[in-house]
C-alpha cells in the first residue's frame, strides 16, 4: 500500500496565507457569490469568481459589474480575468485595484471552448509567447501588491505543449502561483488528467507555488495528487458540483487543524437536501429574485442527488420548480433518512465530452510570435469559461 506524504498545511499566495491549500476553480454560471458562500460554510481555502472578461469590465457591463461584487462575508475577494489584449487587461486590473474590488487576481489561459480558441484566446494563447508575456507582465505590474496567479492547460495538444515555457515566463514576470489543469485543450475534459505534467512543472518552477487541477473527485484524490506530484495545493472544479461539503473534507485532509468549519459529513439524503435548499436560498438572495434563483438551482439537481434514491419524476419536478416553498414541498417527499449510497454518489461529475481537434486561427501554429494575428484577438473575448 502506498503511503501518502504528509500534506502541506497552509498555502501562501503572495501576502495571502490560506488555512488549507485548496482553491475553487472558476466555473461559468456556477461559482457566483451564492456558491462561493456555500462552499466556504463547509471548508477553507480560496474561492474564485466566475471568469470575468476584461473588455466587459473596462466597458462596465452591468452583468459583469454584478459578478465582481462580493458578499460582505467574503473576506478574501478573488476574481478571475480573461483577456487577449495587454492594454485592456492592464486597464481591467487597474479598475479592480483602484476601486478596491479584489484581494487576489487570477488569469485564465485554460479555456478550450472553440469560439475562444478559434480566435487565439484561452488555451491557444500561450502558444504566442510574446503576447502571453505582455499580458502577464502588464497584469502583475498593474496589480501592485495584489497577488496575480495564472491557470492554464498543458497546451493545445500533445505535439504543441506550452505549459513549461509559459510557466517560466510567468514566474519571471512575478506571478504569485501557477495552476495547471493537466489536460490539453484538445482533450477538453475527456480521459484522465496527466498528473505527471504537474510533477514536471513543480520540478521546473521552484520560487512560487504550483497548484494541480484535474480529476480531484474526493479528498483522497487531492492527497494522492499532492503526494505523487509534490504540488503545493489543489484546484477543484467539477468535483464539487452538487458537493459543496467537499471543501470541508479537503480542509480536514489537507489544512490546518480547525480549518474545516463543520463536522465530518454523514451524507444522508436529508443532509444533501438541506445543502440543496441552502444553495437555492443563497441564489435567491444573490439574484434578488426568487423565481430567477430557483431557476438557477435547477441545473444543480442531478449533481446533488447523483446516486440517491430520488425518482425521475421527483427530479423533473425539482428541475422545474420556481419558488422556495415549492422546493420545500418536493424535498419533503423524499426519504430523508436514506443513507449515503456509496460509490454511486462518487466519481466524475459534469460533462466530460470527447477529444476534439482544437480550432485555431489559420496559420496559428506557424510561429510562436503573435505577428499578423494580433488584429483578430479582440473577437475572442467572449462570455464563456472553462479550463
Amino acid at each position: 500500500m502506498t503511503t501518502l506524504a504528509a500534506p502541506a498545511r497552509t498555502l501562501r499566495i503572495g501576502p495571502i496565507e490560506l488555512d488549507a491549500p485548496v482553491v475553487l476553480a472558476p466555473m461559468a454560471g456556477i461559482t457566483n457569490a451564492a456558491f462561493r458562500r456555500l462552499c466556504r460554510e463547509y471548508g477553507a481555502g480560496l474561492y474564485v469568481s466566475e471568469m470575468i472578461t476584461t473588455r466587459a469590465l473596462v466597458e462596465r457591463n452591468a452583468v459583469t459589474m454584478r459578478l465582481i461584487t462580493h458578499h460582505e462575508s467574503e473576506s478574501l475577494r478573488s476574481i478571475q480575468l480573461y483577456g487577449v489584449d495587454p492594454v485592456t487587461v492592464e486597464n481591467a486590473v487597474k479598475i479592480l485595484v483602484d476601486e478596491d474590488r479584489a484581494d487576489h487576481i487570477d488569469m485564465n489561459f485554460g479555456c478550450p471552448v472553440p469560439k475562444v480558441t478559434r480566435k487565439g484566446g484561452g488555451s491557444a494563447l500561450p502558444w504566442k509567447l510574446d503576447l502571453f508575456e505582455a499580458i502577464v507582465t502588464r497584469a502583475v505590474k498593474a496589480a501592485g501588491t495584489i497577488p496575480v496567479t495564472i491557470k492554464m492547460r498543458k497546451g493545445i495538444d500533445d505535439t504543441h505543449l506550452t505549459y513549461l515555457d509559459a510557466a517560466r515566463i510567468a514566474e519571471d514576470a512575478g506571478v504569485s502561483a501557477i495552476a495547471l489543469h493537466a489536460r490539453t485543450a484538445s482533450q477538453y475534459y475527456s480521459g484522465h488528467a496527466d498528473w505527471s505534467a504537474i510533477a514536471t512543472l513543480k520540478q521546473a518552477i521552484t520560487s512560487i507555488p504550483v497548484l494541480g487541477n484535474g480529476d480531484i473527485w474526493s479528498a483522497g484524490d487531492a492527497q494522492r495528487m499532492m503526494a505523487e506530484t509534490g504540488c503545493d495545493g489543489v484546484v477543484v472544479g467539477r468535483g464539487c458540483l452538487g458537493r459543496p461539503w467537499l471543501f470541508g473534507d479537503l480542509a480536514r485532509a489537507l489544512g490546518e487543524p480547525g480549518a474545516a468549519t463543520a463536522e465530518p459529513v454523514d451524507a444522508t439524503l436529508g443532509f444533501v437536501a438541506r445543502a440543496f435548499r441552502r444553495h437555492a436560498e443563497l441564489l435567491v438572495e444573490f439574484f434578488e429574485d426568487e423565481d430567477r434563483g430557483c431557476r438557477d438551482i435547477r441545473k444543480h439537481v442531478a449533481w446533488y442527488f447523483k446516486g440517491y434514491p430520488v425518482g425521475g419524476e421527483l427530479r423533473a419536478r425539482l428541475a422545474t420548480s420556481s419558488s422556495l416553498a415549492e422546493i420545500d414541498e418536493l424535498l419533503a417527499e423524499m426519504d430523508l433518512d436514506a443513507p449515503y449510497p456509496g460509490a454511486s454518489a462518487e466519481g466524475q461529475r459534469g460533462r466530460a465530452g470527447s477529444p476534439k481537434r482544437t480550432v485555431l486561427p489559420e496559420g496559428w501554429l506557424d510561429s510562436r510570435e503573435i505577428g499578423a494575428h494580433a488584429a483578430s484577438l479582440t473577437e475572442s473575448e467572449a462570455d464563456t469559461s472553462g479550463g
